[in-house]
């Protein structure tokens, strides 16, 4: 896993053994070991990572008006219940909150309002809940959805 992982050097004569790993990848999943041995005590925990990926098809950055496929998967052993996706850039009670048993969300023809902050939550029958975030980039254009515009001579136009 090198150069993905380190020990805090400085933070080890303070009783701090934590395990850095930057940038976490799927296969990182699973069961960790730390073993600490002073004079004769030999003391060990256990950590388990889980992981948890969002994947978009095609590609960030998307085109507009192209089929969009963002997909939400965990390392967590337990049945899916249920995933939720919601749209950041609109809080509130208008909000867009998609809800469902798959763990891909489809938008036929992405436009410029769909780009921003995606979260997908998933909820398992251990009532487990894992999250993550996501920033979708969309490419096309956002002006007016007719495409005359009209400025008065001199004046600027945009």
């Amino acid at each position: 896993m090198k150069p993905r992982v380190s020990l805090q050097d400085s933070t080890l004569r303070h009783g701090n053994f934590s395990l850095r790993i930057h940038p976490v990848r799927s296969e990182d999943a699973g069961l960790y070991e730390a073993q600490v041995k002073y004079k004769t005590e030999v003391h060990s925990c256990h950590v388990e990572l889980g992981v948890i990926t969002v994947t978009i098809s095609p590609p960030n950055p998307v085109i507009g008006n192209e089929l969009l496929l963002m997909t939400c998967n965990s390392s967590h052993r337990a049945s899916l219940v249920e995933t939720c996706w919601f749209h950041d850039k609109h809080p509130g009670p208008t909000s867009r909150t998609f809800c469902s048993l798959s763990r891909t969300l489809s938008i036929l023809h992405p436009a410029m309002s769909d780009a921003g902050s995606w979260h997908c939550q998933l909820q398992y029958s251990d009532k487990e809940i894992i999250s993550a975030a996501f920033n979708l980039q969309i490419l096309g254009f956002d002006g007016p959805p007719n495409p005359v515009v009209y400025a008065a001579a001199g004046s600027a136009a945009d």
